[in-house]
């Protein structure tokens, strides 16, 4: 069956300063979580969620994106040579292949927020609602976007999760009016309120399905804090009219633009690998004696 929503926008243009000096010369999404870098993660979940057409907004300085994003031949080819078929075959099936594959890389030359990184899109999405995934947002477990995709009715959506109150401060936040299971029904948002003024506990994070409207929204919005164009502005902005949703998703998700967030997605996964398991053991050190009677 055909995804209602055939184009995913990938904003990858930041610069990462809070994991300089490594993002120098290393784009953030490519910096990997165990063995894997954040944009292949990005990448997995868009072709799961059915998505025909990606749109990379990057930056002139990132170019290693596009290595990693596209097939490379020549490095397969280098790879057989050494006897190495089987790693050649298996970065072939993770990159994107510009025959077969409907890949778009535009630039966003200046830091104008992630509704202008959304906005520089506009000329290449395909027709319909488009969805936005954020790379640093890393979902493991259940993919979210096929999962929001099969709850998606129309409008706006995001996806959403709970957080502490005295954490609403730290994310845009849904104005909850009612439930139908994991979906939520909205007529607002409110961007890093104080936990006192806080609607819900209903945090957004990187995942979005938007209406088509959006771009025109983006087009007329007025720059917020620090002359950015803010995308839950012009979310919020569509609300009354599009219809706004969030949705629960059911996978863990972690703020991988963080270190900390690195470091607990990282220590997630190795828990998982047995190859890791002893080196877990070392960093948990001996297991305590019991205690005497």
């Amino acid at each position: 069956m055909t995804s209602p929503v055939r184009t995913a926008i990938f904003p990858v243009a930041g610069l990462g300063t809070r994991f300089l000096p490594a993002t120098k010369a290393t784009p953030k999404e490519l910096l990997p979580v165990l063995d894997t870098p954040l944009i292949q993660y990005a990448i997995d979940e868009a072709q799961a969620a059915g998505i025909e057409r990606m749109i990379f907004v990057s930056h002139p300085s990132k170019s290693a994106i596009e290595r990693h994003v596209m097939d490379d031949a020549r490095l397969r080819a280098e790879l057989r040579s050494r006897g190495k078929a089987d790693l050649a075959e298996a970065l072939r099936d993770a990159a994107l292949c510009p025959v077969e594959d409907d890949v778009i890389f535009t630039m966003q030359p200046q830091p104008l927020g992630l509704g202008h990184a959304v906005l520089c899109a506009r000329d290449h999405v395909r027709p319909g609602p488009v969805a936005v995934i954020l790379p640093d947002d890393l979902i493991l477990g259940a993919p979210c976007l096929p999962e929001m995709v099969a709850g998606y009715r129309g409008g706006h959506m995001v996806a959403t999760m709970q957080v502490d109150r005295d954490d609403v401060s730290k994310y845009g936040i849904l104005s909850v009016t009612g439930r139908d299971g994991a979906t939520l029904h909205a007529d607002g948002m409110v961007e890093k309120p104080k936990p006192a003024d806080a609607p819900s506990r209903d945090a957004v994070v990187g995942r979005y399905i938007l209406d088509a409207a959006i771009f025109e929204a983006l087009a007329t919005q007025t720059p917020g804090a620090g002359g950015e164009i803010q995308l839950t502005d012009a979310i919020a902005r569509g609300a009354g009219n599009l219809g706004l949703s969030g949705f629960r998703f059911s996978g863990e998700r972690f703020d991988c633009g963080s270190k900390a967030g690195m470091l607990r997605a990282t220590l997630h996964l190795a828990a998982q690998d047995p190859d890791c398991a002893e080196v877990l053991d070392e960093l948990r050190g001996p297991a305590a004696p019991p205690r005497a009677a």
